[in-house]
């Protein structure tokens, strides 16, 4: 079972005439946090799941949504809960995708508009398969919108891991992480038109980063850190009048900004578009980010078990520390200021069967409150 999942990624590298990753030893990032300003008894837990969450989005009514991450092979891909227990969104019989009808494959990122709208991204089991973009009315919970992307868009081998919806809902902006194809970019669709274009793949600032991920001294990776992983551009968030749109690459350690007005302006014109993007702040290796009302910017700590936000002067500050959050990844604000944030593990996830996923859990959705309110859902 090992040996399959570690030849499956160098099988699909081989096809698509991209070299894996290397086995030498990366460099690894200092430690960039510093002493919590929160303490862990904060933090509330809102439930206990049996397989790892991936994203979660809260709408303004206090309903809390989910992704299980696709890793993991669940039965139910995306679920709200309701009195405690996991419900199938929208339905059971969306949980499946089957030929000549519409329905879920891998879905890992979701948000919630201002327009009251759940959006969920699935990125087609790394481009395996087409990729979509699925949007559902809250309170008919019925289907309202659905994009399927193309091959151009989104090739063998794409991994569209994370999106954010801007304020008016008709602009969407998606990180391909690209972790086989090794060709990250940032993809942005029109609602509107149903026009979508792929910008900045050559880009340093969308590109894999220096560092190799470790988590409490260990490198994660598949063959038990054999085969490092590479993530390309994966955080991805907008301020609250989507003005600036944030984004970085997991493993980089740096967060870039870029206005969106100049994505608009310069959409086939990468030279110009490029010059745009601007270096913002020195961040931890993070998997999940958003913002509040103020323009603090928060992200998790993939290595250290932690919580960082970086504030409108761009000093970074470590908000929670503690072991029991194991590898902290989605986060959404949801309303009365609580901010929640799943504990996907996923470094005891990756490369392993069902059984020991399983094993390794339960697997928490926490919240607290970091002291600012944020826009539920986002």
């Amino acid at each position: 079972m090992k040996i399959t999942c570690v030849l499956t990624p160098v099988l699909l590298w081989s096809c698509m005439g991209v070299s894996p990753p290397l086995l030498a030893k990366g460099r690894r990032l200092e430690d960039r946090t510093t002493d919590p300003l929160l303490s862990f008894c904060e933090v509330e837990t809102v439930t206990q799941l049996d397989l790892p969450p991936g994203n979660v989005a809260v709408s303004p009514e206090g309903r809390v949504f989910f992704t299980y991450l696709p890793q993991a092979k669940p039965a139910v891909k995306v679920a709200e809960l309701v009195a405690g227990k996991v419900i199938p969104f929208p339905d059971e019989a969306f949980q499946k995708r089957r030929v000549g009808r519409l329905g879920f494959d891998t879905p890992l990122s979701i948000r919630i508009d201002r327009q009251n709208r759940l959006w969920a991204l699935d990125y087609g089991s790394h481009g395996t398969r087409h990729p979509y973009l699925f949007a559902f009315d809250l309170t008919t919970q019925e289907l309202v919108h659905s994009f399927r992307f193309s091959r151009e868009l989104a090739p063998l081998g794409s991994m569209l891991n994370d999106f954010q919806v801007d304020p008016t809902g008709t602009k969407i902006y998606i990180a391909d992480t690209s972790i086989l194809r090794q060709r990250p970019a940032l993809i942005v669709y029109d609602v509107t038109t149903g026009e979508a274009c792929r910008l900045l793949e050559h880009e340093p600032a969308v590109s894999n980063g220096p560092y190799d991920v470790y988590v409490h001294g260990k490198r994660v990776g598949l063959g038990k850190g054999l085969l490092p992983l590479k993530f390309g551009i994966d955080s991805i968030c907008l301020d609250r009048n989507g003005e600036w749109l944030y984004f970085g690459a997991l493993n980089s350690g740096t967060l870039y900004r870029i206005r969106t007005v100049d994505i608009e302006r310069f959409l086939k014109c990468p030279l110009e578009l490029a010059a745009c993007i601007e270096k913002y702040a020195e961040i931890t290796l993070s998997d999940g980010i958003t913002s509040d009302l103020r323009g603090n910017i928060y992200l998790t700590d993939i290595e250290h078990s932690a919580l960082v936000r970086v504030s409108p002067t761009r000093d970074l500050e470590t908000l929670i520390k503690d072991k029991r959050i194991r590898w902290p990844d989605g986060f959404s604000f949801g309303p009365d200021g609580w901010l929640y944030v799943t504990g996907s593990a996923l470094n005891d996830v990756l490369g392993r069967p069902k059984w020991c996923i399983k094993a390794h859990g339960p697997y928490p959705i926490y919240r607290f409150r970091p002291g600012e309110e944020g826009i539920p859902g986002h």
